[in-house]
């Protein structure tokens, strides 16, 4: 929460970023260090520090640029990836879309998990954690309980 991190789905733990808040210009460096956001249309989830120096803070979201500036690896198909489903106000909800989605897919892992907000998501972990079959997964995955996310584990 102090330290100028985020959470984004899908580049590499460890990468360096820089986000730039569009309506102000202000901008902030920041570690991508967690997974998320979990909500449709947003792409980066910044740490209160974090927002405080882009200046989104007060408002909470923002149009914001973002740019790379380091990968620890490769952003291509390498890496670990799965499919994450979210958030449900109700474990039985994640219970409900977990058991159909191992009944339907039977190599994957389907894992629950309560997110530290309190919903409940469940991640579907594919076989050897390769991105075309989680990529798969996700396009084949519907359902109105949760929007589905591909992310990357590493």
């Amino acid at each position: 929460m102090h330290s100028l991190t985020a959470a984004h789905r899908t580049l590499p733990l460890g990468s360096t970023v820089r986000v730039t808040n569009l309506k102000t210009g202000h901008s902030t460096v920041v570690r991508i260090t967690d997974r998320g956001p979990f909500v449709e249309g947003r792409i980066v989830d910044l740490s209160m520090a974090a927002a405080k120096q882009a200046d989104i803070w007060q408002a909470g979201v923002a149009q914001v640029r973002l740019e790379v500036l380091r990968l620890p690896v490769s952003s291509n198909s390498d890496g670990r990836w799965a499919v994450q489903i979210g958030a449900f106000q109700k474990e039985r909800g994640a219970d409900a879309i977990a058991d159909r989605l191992t009944r339907r897919y039977k190599t994957a892992k389907v894992l629950r998990f309560s997110s530290p907000v309190g919903d409940w998501w469940v991640r579907v972990r594919v076989l050897k954690d390769d991105r075309k079959r989680a990529e798969e997964v996700a396009r084949d995955t519907q359902t109105s309980e949760g929007k589905v996310f591909l992310v990357r584990l590493d």
